[in-house]
């Protein structure tokens, strides 16, 4: 897998790249979603590819979370913000806990997965944590159908004396793989000296019946709920699945 500099020398700069007041509203579909399945009551959930821990935040106060992350500098994000939840090193497709968990949350770091079998095997891993009857929610980000091939977007976050700039170009390479490309450029200027660093984070596309086909084969009831949150109004979804019994 590779590894993008913001989940590594630059993750200190997360917070400034994505505020967690931001995911309020698409926190609040996750928090519907779960309570439609799982009910009332304090569940425990888990969180594979947490992150900073943004989504989580807006949900700790109704659930009992476990995170897992591939980035230990990532997870201190998520541990300043979080500090309640139990913090695991570990890889979405491999990462054993020994326990069960009501529900398995994957937020936006499954566009790390490559390949059906790279999904295949995250798949496999909510299924290992889960009860029977237990809940897998998922959002896509893209689907093959709905990428433009180029996209650019730009925006600017402040914090102390620092302004963080940053220019996102999205770009496929090969049509015919299932994968695409996104380049960071980011305008770092602390206390009046600016420094600007790129990143390149390789991520999957898929289409979107191949999410549901291989939810369905790993075990699951797969429903798709709305998720309106794109800026661009893009088709996006959440992708609920109940592990069958």
């Amino acid at each position: 897998m590779n590894e993008p500099r913001m989940y590594h020398d630059l993750a200190h700069f997360w917070t400034l790249v994505s505020p967690p007041e931001d995911y309020a509203e698409e926190a609040a579909i996750w928090l519907d979603a779960l309570r439609s399945k799982l009910g009332p009551g304090r569940h425990h959930v888990l969180e594979l590819g947490v992150g900073g821990g943004n989504n989580l935040s807006h949900l700790t106060e109704e659930f009992d979370a476990t995170a897992v992350d591939l980035s230990d500098a990532m997870l201190e994000n998520s541990r300043k913000l979080n500090p309640g939840v139990d913090h695991h090193v570990g890889d979405m497709r491999t990462v054993r806990l020994g326990r069960k968990f009501d529900a398995v949350l994957i937020h936006d770091a499954i566009a790390y997965m490559l390949s059906e079998d790279d999904l295949r095997q995250v798949f496999s891993t909510a299924r290992a944590h889960l009860e029977p009857g237990g809940v897998v929610v998922i959002s896509p980000d893209w689907y093959r159908e709905t990428f433009p091939g180029t996209k650019i977007h730009s925006w600017t976050n402040n914090r102390g004396d620092i302004e963080f700039s940053c220019t996102e170009y999205a770009h496929d390479p090969d049509p015919e793989d299932t994968t695409f490309e996104t380049v960071f450029i980011y305008f770092i200027k602390e206390s009046g000296v600016l420094r600007v660093e790129q990143d390149r984070h390789t991520v999957g596309l898929f289409p979107k019946d191949t999410w549901s086909h291989l939810l369905i084969e790993s075990g699951f009831d797969v429903e798709l709920g709305p998720y309106p949150v794109a800026e661009d109004g893009r088709e996006m979804h959440l992708f609920v699945g109940v592990l069958r019994e």
